[in-house]
């Protein structure tokens, strides 16, 4: 279009360029990310003291059902 105030605009944003193609075609937030990893938290809080580890995996696994991203 060679409007000078958009083409300043395009050239701000070609740096983070591969960060909202990323954002845009995965659809992810942080927030289920924070809700696992406090879930990871409270298992291993309640699994203090275990000796097996396999069994410590396990109860995250069981602790997350459903499909693997």
């Amino acid at each position: 279009s060679g409007i000078d105030a958009l083409m300043r605009f395009t050239r701000k944003l070609e740096p983070y360029l591969d960060g909202i193609v990323s954002s845009a075609r995965h659809h992810l937030n942080t927030s289920v990310l924070e809700g696992m990893n406090n879930r990871i938290k409270v298992i291993k809080r309640m699994a203090y003291g275990y000796r097996d580890t396999e069994y410590f995996f396990l109860k995250i696994r069981a602790a997350f059902p459903g499909k693997m991203r």
